[in-house]
């Protein structure tokens, strides 16, 4: 069962203003979280003066929050609080940003980006019936606009993106009725890994047969495909890698 009290990452994400309303409403009615709160940005204005290595804003700061949001989806225990300067949350921060920071000018290899983070890109879609779609002249593929392009890489925590490693891609591709927003792509690797953008583009030719010869409902295929596209490939091609 999950925890009453905000987790110190939920509290991390809260700076930010990354948390959801449902747990958003339990910090602000709670004089426990409040104080965790509190203790925690005391420690980390204390270890920022004293290291001066949290980045200000930009790409590294990016890196940051996304390699924070990383760790966010890890199980910790709460650490004990011991004397006024919360001596405990101050090492708790101290590993937290320091694990952090020593992988801000270290490039995630493009491997990591496999699948894409669910924080970042769960996945959105438009309203549309099967008839409308599978009777529009939509391309096979479609490329993201320019101006969400920088927004994903910067998120993804991506400097200055070799455009022959990466394609932004949509994660509900819009042959199947993928939206032009920002929660719907990521930085998909071209073919330094064996799941790359163009094996899932054999995916999403497969979903459109499918979906277009009524031989899938549209909302399980955008469902599967956001879900995990690679546990959907292996599904859907009945195989453990790529078929080539």
């Amino acid at each position: 069962m999950r925890d009453a009290h905000l987790s110190d990452k939920e509290i991390l994400l809260a700076a930010d203003s990354e948390l959801s309303l449902e747990r958003g409403r339990h910090l602000a009615g709670c004089p426990a979280c409040r104080a965790r709160r509190q203790e925690l940005e005391d420690a980390a204005a204390f270890l920022s003066v004293r290291s001066g290595a949290l980045p200000p804003g930009g790409p590294a700061r990016a890196r940051l929050r996304f390699r924070l949001a990383e760790m966010a989806q890890q199980p910790a225990a709460r650490p004990l609080l011991l004397g006024p300067w919360g001596i405990a949350a101050a090492g708790a921060m101290a590993l937290i940003c320091a694990g952090a920071i020593l992988t801000l000018h270290q490039p995630r290899p493009s491997s990591a980006f496999e699948v894409p983070s669910p924080r970042l890109t769960p996945g959105a879609a438009r309203t549309v019936d099967r008839e409308a779609l599978c009777n529009s002249a939509l391309p096979k593929n479609q490329a993201a606009p320019a101006e969400l392009r920088e927004r994903v890489f910067q998120a993804y925590g991506i400097d200055h993106p070799d455009p022959g490693k990466y394609e932004v891609d949509y994660l509900i591709t819009p042959a199947l009725g993928g939206a032009d927003d920002i929660r719907n792509l990521w930085p998909q690797p071209y073919v330094s890994t064996v799941w790359n953008a163009r094996v899932k583009d054999e995916l999403e030719d497969r979903l459109r047969d499918l979906v277009c010869g009524g031989r899938l409902d549209l909302a399980e295929a955008q469902r599967d495909i956001s879900t995990d596209w690679i546990a959907a490939y292996k599904k859907y091609f009945q195989t453990d890698q790529p078929v080539r």
